[in-house]
């Protein structure tokens, strides 16, 4: 489930799915995109070997992520940041979020993201580029937690909300951190830094959500993935 969900990788979709398989989806949803993540990283560092600028190695970096993920957070950022725009209730803002097309809102928002993203990662490097990338799905875990409800009765939102316990969810961020301390060329705190920031910026738009259409969908599990992103390559620009 968390291959076939998060990446666009040919995998057979699983037998069942129910509280206990989107619980382990999600915790499992870093382990699920590391071939993205490695790809990332080599395309950042074969730019800097070949001489590239640092822009353009970023943007092609943060576009094979996007392809990789058949462009799935971004839309659910596109339609999230509709969805919040909309000044209407609850129900009228789920509605323009169901409707999948994008209004300007949206437009705007996918742009200044993802220019901050390929900004942010132009000053770092290929370790930047993995640990931004396994990061962001790290905070799936979060944005899953027990207590977190789902804000409509069905679709993806509704499978995963509340399914993992917040001790693995914990424990997913302390793994992250950890990891991160050993990133090359940097202090060792520069990196669970970068890993806070990122679920930081995660958890406002989380609680935003949560209070503005009353829990979470699928398009906010994919616009925390595409926000934490960017706050880790701020964080280690």
């Amino acid at each position: 489930m968390a291959v076939g969900t998060l990446t666009a990788l040919p995998v057979p979709p699983p037998s069942r799915i129910d509280r206990r398989v989107a619980s382990g989806a999600m915790l499992l949803a870093p382990v699920a995109v590391v071939p993205l993540a490695a790809l990332a990283g080599l395309v950042v560092w074969g730019g800097h070997l070949l001489g590239l600028p640092g822009l353009a190695s970023a943007g092609v970096a943060v576009g094979v992520v996007a392809l990789g993920s058949r462009g799935l957070h971004l839309d659910g950022l596109s339609d999230t940041a509709d969805g919040l725009g909309a000044s209407y209730d609850r129900e009228r803002a789920l509605e323009i979020m169901r409707r999948g097309d994008s209004g300007p809102t949206g437009v705007a928002t996918l742009v200044l993201v993802l220019i901050v993203q390929c900004g942010a990662l132009s000053a770092g490097g290929w370790g930047a580029a993995v640990a931004g990338v396994l990061a962001g799905r790290c905070v799936l875990s979060l944005c899953c937690a027990r207590g977190v409800p789902s804000a409509r009765p069905s679709g993806l939102g509704a499978t995963v909300a509340g399914s993992v316990p917040i001790p693995l969810a914990v424990l997913v961020f302390a793994l992250a951190a950890g990891l991160a301390a050993l990133l090359p060329g940097l202090p060792w705190w520069r990196g669970p830094l970068a890993v806070g920031i990122g679920y930081l910026a995660a958890g406002v738009l989380l609680w935003r959500c949560t209070r503005r259409l009353g829990g979470i969908t699928g398009d906010v599990l994919g616009a925390c993935v595409e926000v934490a992103t960017a706050a880790v390559f701020l964080g280690l620009a």
